[in-house]
């Protein structure tokens, strides 16, 4: 964009990096007025490089197609790991879940590494890599066609396997949540992903959602269930609006694994 001034510039690689934010997480971050991240965001909109919504403002975002695995290792990763502590946290030792295909869920296999007697069934090979060094936990592999993109496994054949198992925790991630009709979805780009996504929700004693917050208000074009469809939401910054109200309207639980300059104390679920 041209005329654009250095904290324009610095704004949109801030929402860039993060993918969403709110008005005053802009404000605090630069240090500015929220009159000035405004009219900021204002400019910005105008020449198409940043999307509005109510509160906040977010990156131009495909709908059909999902970014590429090694961006989205890097993308807020800062903040998958805090999410990845946090759900570290509540999973007990010797319990049973699942972990499905996402960047957000191999960071949480990672911060498992340390848990003892876990039982774990994924249909991501890069999780089945990292929780494979835990010689005290045992991994189960799903078995259908590779995804080459992204070590992802799905078809038929591994809606079939997820289907054999009863889990204390089935723990997923997504790439997007999206108010609509009063409600909240939560969202992917593959149909394929998406239904065995759908079967695992159907196993878990428990469902927790891990999603970072550039995924809200970010479209992606196929549901994979109701935001009330699950228990726990783990997230690394407080959800925009209306988000809040209608979390609570669904009773899902929010934990919030805030950055520890500004964090605060999270609701504490219990699988």
């Amino acid at each position: 964009m041209n005329n654009s001034n250095p904290r324009q510039l610095s704004l949109l690689d801030t929402v860039r990096e993060r993918g969403a934010m709110t008005v005053e997480q802009l404000a605090e971050l630069l240090g500015v007025t929220l009159q000035t991240v405004r009219r900021d965001v204002q400019r910005l909109a105008d020449a198409g490089l940043l999307l509005r919504f109510h509160g906040g403002v977010r990156a131009p975002a495909s709908t059909t197609e999902n970014i590429a695995h090694p961006q989205r290792e890097t993308l807020n990763a800062a903040g998958k790991a805090r999410i990845a502590r946090a759900v570290a946290e509540r999973v007990p030792n010797d319990c049973s879940l699942i972990l499905n295909i996402g960047t957000t869920t191999e960071a949480i296999a990672r911060a498992l590494m340390r848990h003892r007697g876990l039982r774990v069934i994924t249909n991501n090979l890069h999780v089945a890599h990292i929780l494979a060094g835990n010689e005290a936990c045992e991994v189960i592999v799903a078995g259908g066609t590779v995804r080459a993109r992204d070590r992802a496994v799905v078809g038929e054949a591994t809606i079939d396997f997820m289907r054999q198992f009863k889990v204390d925790i089935a723990l997923i991630g997504c790439s997007g949540i999206e108010a609509e009709g009063g409600g909240a979805t939560f969202r992917d780009f593959d149909l394929r992903e998406v239904k065995v996504a759908q079967t695992i929700l159907a196993q878990g004693r428990e469902v927790w959602l891990a999603a970072d917050a550039s995924k809200f208000h970010r479209p992606a074009m196929v549901q994979i269930a109701p935001l009330a469809r699950i228990d726990c939401l783990f997230t690394d910054a407080p959800p925009p609006a209306p988000f809040p109200e209608l979390l609570d309207a669904a009773g899902v639980r929010c934990v919030v694994a805030a950055d520890p300059a500004t964090e605060s104390s999270p609701s504490s679920p219990t699988p």
